[in-house]
């Protein structure tokens, strides 16, 4: 079961590459003054996950407003990352969870998704200035998208 809101959001540091290289980010760094969404993926270069990217993507202005940042992660790595946002111009942070410590953290690994161990579910928290999770939600199918107008309901409230 994915953790739940009233609880501490988890801190975490993953990789992700750009054109500079490998950075270290930490979604949580800037508790106090952002809020945060966290929305886990399965996999790179996959049909539901593209659309779901890019679609964010889109949409960062809308979240900006609310004083919000968005990362997505997924336990690809940051060079696959890299080219898979490039190629479809997916322009919010896309974090590699390689060793699968924030999917664990935040309980969002399946067991098994089409014969691969460990690959996060579809998830999405919402976490608050303070660093308490508002919202959360976790699909064991990889096809169902978050539900983007709660995300942003939850958002909104924690302002």
């Amino acid at each position: 079961m994915p953790l739940q809101p009233g609880t501490k959001a988890p801190e975490f540091t993953l990789k992700r590459k750009t054109e500079d290289g490998l950075t270290d980010v930490s979604p949580l760094a800037h508790a106090g003054s952002r809020q945060v969404v966290l929305l886990f993926f399965p996999l790179a270069f996959t049909s539901v996950c593209t659309e779901e990217m890019c679609s964010v993507s889109a949409g960062l202005d809308a979240y900006n407003a609310l004083d919000a940042d968005v990362y997505a992660i997924s336990v690809d790595s940051p060079f696959a990352q890299e080219a898979w946002a490039k190629a479809n111009g997916i322009t919010l942070p896309v974090l590699s969870d390689f060793n699968r410590e924030a999917a664990a953290a935040y309980d969002v690994l399946y067991p098994d998704l089409l014969g691969f161990e460990k690959v996060a579910k579809r998830s999405a928290f919402v976490i608050n200035k303070a660093g308490d999770i508002v919202y959360s939600s976790s699909s064991d199918d990889p096809k169902v998208l978050p539900d983007f107008d709660s995300i942003r309901k939850a958002l909104e409230a924690a302002s």
